[in-house]
């Protein structure tokens, strides 16, 4: 992998799912099984993961292997910070993932059917967002966690179309509120 290129999303989505089954597998061949998957295409990309533990939770991190030796990040190898990349293994309210992932999907459903193709579209990326990076029911997104994907997440990892691009924000806000209405 060049210097300049990021760890592409979809990899990184992998080696989040992989790491919660690691979590969740009832036995230690289960879990053998998705470490050894998820470092295998972690290391196809020139990275290695780590989980960190602190008060807030814990987070996935993937560093790239040029920053690593014995198992300790080398600080002075550091010279682009945003390569290194980390997501949240801890949702916020005790969702389980698949709870959270099938309520984000009928809204982003009710979003499109309700206000057709792009907003769906958008709001379906949003779904993505929130649901792999905060384990997290789309109405439950910080302003910080909508600023991201609006600024980060959705102009890189989503595609859009300029139908799309136009109408993001206003997707956002149907998002929550749809989602508010299917929480109820």
């Amino acid at each position: 992998m060049a210097d300049d290129e990021s760890l592409p999303e979809e990899i990184v989505t992998r080696a989040l799912t992989l790491t919660r089954r690691i979590r969740e597998a009832v036995d230690d061949g289960e879990r053998a099984a998705y470490r050894e998957e998820r470092d295998d295409l972690l290391a196809d990309h020139g990275y290695v993961p780590r989980v960190r533990e602190d008060d807030a939770g814990e987070t996935l991190v993937l560093y790239p292997e040029e920053w690593v030796e014995d198992g300790v990040v080398q600080v002075d190898r550091i010279e682009d910070v945003d390569r290194g990349v980390e997501r949240s293994l801890s949702g916020v309210g005790g969702d389980d993932w698949a709870a959270v992932e099938t309520h984000n999907r009928a809204v982003a459903e009710r979003v499109a059917a309700e206000h057709g193709d792009a907003h769906g579209a958008n709001a379906h990326a949003f779904a993505d967002f929130m649901g792999n990076h905060y384990r997290k029911r789309v109405e439950t997104a910080t302003p910080a966690e909508r600023a991201e994907f609006l600024e980060e997440y959705f102009p890189r990892n989503a595609w859009p179309t300029d139908d799309q691009r136009a109408v993001v924000e206003r997707s956002v806000e149907l998002v929550r509120t749809a989602g508010r209405r299917e929480a109820e």
